[in-house]
């Protein structure tokens, strides 16, 4: 049974970091591409970032990039999330997502609880 579990959440002041670490459990990890999603109060669950197998393949949504960085460490069987320069629109819950398959693709086929991230203003 597979298992992602989120940590790293918080509350943090604008401008501020936090890096959301998830570890995931019940298959071989390096084969399967990972992503990371966010869901505010109010609004749909939203695509942040993924990165596929091998960590060459990077996708990030246009409202994060350059400011947050996903990457994997195939040995740990752990996904992070660095996010830098955080904003009050920011705010939600992350939620851990791994893919079907090594690439990414638009709909993951497991998800974790979710962190809580707060940013004040």
């Amino acid at each position: 049974q597979v298992q992602l579990v989120e940590s790293g959440g918080g509350l943090v002041q604008a401008g501020g970091s936090l890096r959301l670490s998830c570890a995931a459990s019940g298959r071989t990890f390096s084969n399967y591409a990972m992503g990371w999603f966010r869901q505010a109060p109010g609004k749909e669950r939203e695509f942040v970032a993924a990165i596929d197998w091998t960590s060459l393949y990077l996708f990030y949504a246009d409202s994060v990039k350059g400011r947050f960085t996903i990457s994997r460490d195939n040995a740990r069987d752990t996904v992070y999330l660095q996010m830098n320069s955080l904003k009050p629109e920011d705010t939600g819950v992350y939620y851990c997502a791994q893919a079907s398959m090594t690439f990414w693709t638009t709909t993951p086929e497991y998800w974790g609880q979710g962190t809580q991230v707060t940013v004040s203003s």
